[in-house]
């Protein structure tokens, strides 16, 4: 791990989470523990020294821990120890301060589904349904379905298909993130390149509760 060599907390952090591929690792372990593989899977790109690199320094710095199971299972996990959880805000600030770059075609670049969970969580922080609350929006993008539930007063976000949503929106993930952050409009060239189902009233209240600040 270098080191800027600076008696900063600026520089400071950025020795242990400074260097690439770090803080999506975080990202990764936010979701959920994973195993190894399940770090290559989302991390498309990386050597798997490098992968092992930054997990041994992300360990000796008490942001990753892993976890072996009790003998026959040999999956070991990895998941970030408290100290590691307290990067979540690090981790949503730069989701709002990316977010409008999203909107940017993908090209080539890589896309898992799972990496829309952060940012529909951090920038629908308020119920999307009004009255009654219970809305259920699904996007079909990429790898796998994602669903957007709003229920309670609070945005949840998962993997996966439902079977009754209210509003469907199928196409590229940078159109159809734009079109729920409002940045784009359904009837502009990028926007008609996502199809929508259901309720588009929906479309209009979910786009109302996103805060890029």
């Amino acid at each position: 791990m270098r080191s800027y060599g600076e008696f900063c907390a600026v520089a400071r952090a950025l020795d242990v989470i400074g260097d690439r591929w770090t803080l999506l690792i975080v990202r990764e372990l936010l979701l959920r523990p994973c195993r190894y593989t399940d770090l290559r899977d989302g991390l498309p790109g990386i050597a798997t020294n490098l992968l092992a690199e930054r997990l041994r320094e992300l360990e000796a710095a008490n942001v990753v821990e892993r976890e072996d199971p009790e003998p026959p299972v040999a999956t070991t996990l990895y998941r970030l120890t408290e100290r590691g959880e307290q990067l979540r805000p690090v981790i949503q600030q730069l989701l709002r301060w990316g977010a409008p770059l999203m909107v940017q075609p993908a090209g080539d670049d890589e896309f898992r589904t799972r990496w829309l969970v952060h940012p529909v969580e951090t920038l629908l922080k308020q119920p999307v349904g009004g009255a009654p609350d219970d809305v259920v929006v699904q996007l079909d993008t990429g790898d796998e379905p994602l669903v957007i539930e709003s229920s309670g007063g609070r945005v949840r976000a998962r993997t996966g298909a439902t079977a009754e949503p209210d509003l469907v929106l199928r196409g590229p993930p940078d159109a159809i993130l734009g079109m729920v952050m409002g940045l784009l409009e359904p009837d502009s060239p990028w926007g008609r390149k996502v199809t929508i189902e259901g309720d588009v009233a929906v479309l209009d209240r979910l786009r109302q509760r996103v805060s890029l600040g």
